[in-house]
């Protein structure tokens, strides 16, 4: 989950500032989010850790752009779509779990599941990962920032620069493309 607050604001001002220093401490906080972030969108390990280190390299060189009066985050995250943007298209590479990424385990909880609840489990945690794969990128990346990355809808609007309502309909219709997509694979499954 992304820390978001008065306190990066302050931090990112003071970078803005001429506090280089403080830049370091923004990266220890946002780092690991920008990494699923970009692991999610490209399923390439190596071309997201090269573009967490842009965005915080052109964090540093637009630092005079930064507005403290709007959400750190929201600007990160608009720096970290132009450099998606600028650099997804030149690599292709490993696929990574959705688990790696996340840092979360999509398997539902279970006090102590038996045999047909693991192999059930495992081919369900399989059949999202593939419809997440389906997603078009679009409806993927507005899932990303919504549910795994757990920002605020005001602040995915800042990103994608569109109204609030806009992304909550969006973010409605890519979940329903996924929940089509999922039960669909599962019904082919089933056949």
């Amino acid at each position: 989950m992304i820390t978001v607050g008065a306190d990066d604001n302050a931090l990112m001002a003071r970078v803005s500032a001429g506090e280089l220093s403080k830049l370091a401490v923004l990266f220890e906080r946002h780092h690991r989010g920008l990494f699923r972030y970009f692991v999610s969108l490209n399923r390439d390990r190596q071309l997201s850790e090269d573009l967490v280190q842009d965005v915080f390299s052109r964090m540093l060189r637009y630092r005079s752009s930064y507005d403290p009066t709007r959400a750190f985050t929201a600007w990160m995250y608009q720096i970290a779509r132009r450099a998606n943007l600028d650099r997804a298209r030149d690599k292709r590479a490993e696929v990574v779990g959705i688990e790696e990424f996340t840092g979360r385990s999509l398997e539902p909880a279970s006090a102590a599941p038996g045999p047909e609840e693991n192999a059930s489990a495992s081919q369900n945690l399989g059949l999202l990962r593939r419809a997440l794969d389906l997603l078009p990128a679009d409806k993927r990346e507005i899932l990303i920032l919504s549910r795994f990355e757990e920002m605020k809808y005001e602040d995915i609007a800042a990103v994608l620069g569109c109204e609030v309502g806009a992304v909550k309909v969006r973010v409605y219709r890519a979940m329903r493309a996924l929940e089509q997509i999922y039960f669909g694979l599962e019904k082919g499954k089933a056949s």
